[in-house]
């Protein structure tokens, strides 16, 4: 019978691609191809500074919701603990990409073209992302933990939506930052600072995952 430490274990690994995600709404993970930049891309260095300085304190949140789980994955935590660890990462995972949605949402459209619709599907897709990890944090709760091995095929059903959240569900995230967005995002502290913290998440997460077994 398969305890709940492997099966947090997985849980981590599939949570470092939550990671990924946020380094892609940095921009620092953008190859920077396009056009030279401007005097005219003034406009867009501010609406990267209004968006990067958002998501700062949003990617430190979900870099520590992947800590935390990241954590719970010793033998001796019960699965009452690793319930309320876990339900809570979700919780701030959900919180945390509303908030970007949100950021993204009120800096209003990026100058260049096709701007509007970029943003606008952009934030779609993260309100997305905050409802999938809503839902999780719902499974999570309504999971038994007086019976281990129950507990450890429903959080297994949870790794496994986890996992296709992370490979899924950032195309228009990416659209967003391609190109110039990309090169204004990458300029600034702040999305530097946020992708250094998201990145250094993930890699822990997947060096765990590798020690799992």
């Amino acid at each position: 019978m398969e305890g709940t430490d492997p099966v947090n274990k997985k849980l981590a690994a599939a949570l470092s691609g939550g990671a990924v995600i946020v380094v892609a709404l940095t921009g620092c993970s953008s190859s920077s191809s396009g056009g030279g930049g401007s005097d005219s891309n003034d406009k867009l260095d501010a609406w990267a500074k209004q968006v990067c300085d958002a998501v700062q304190p949003q990617a430190g949140k979900i870099a520590a919701a992947n800590t935390a789980i990241q954590k719970e994955t010793s033998d001796n935590s019960t699965p009452a603990d690793v319930q309320k660890t876990d339900a809570q990462a979700f919780q701030d995972m959900s919180d945390a990409y509303k908030a970007i949605a949100a950021a993204v949402n009120s800096a209003g459209a990026p100058n260049v073209d096709n701007g509007q619709k970029k943003q606008q599907d952009a934030v779609k897709e993260l309100n997305g992302i905050a409802a999938s990890y809503a839902s999780l944090k719902t499974q999570v709760d309504k999971l038994d933990t007086k019976d281990q091995a129950k507990f450890a095929d429903g959080l297994k059903g949870i790794a496994t939506q986890l996992d296709k959240l992370s490979t899924t569900g950032n195309d228009a995230l990416k659209n967003l930052e391609a190109g110039d967005v990309g090169q204004a995002m990458a300029k600034q502290e702040s999305c530097k600072s946020a992708s250094s913290s998201s990145s250094s998440s993930s890699s822990s997460s997947s060096s765990s995952s590798a020690t799992a077994g």
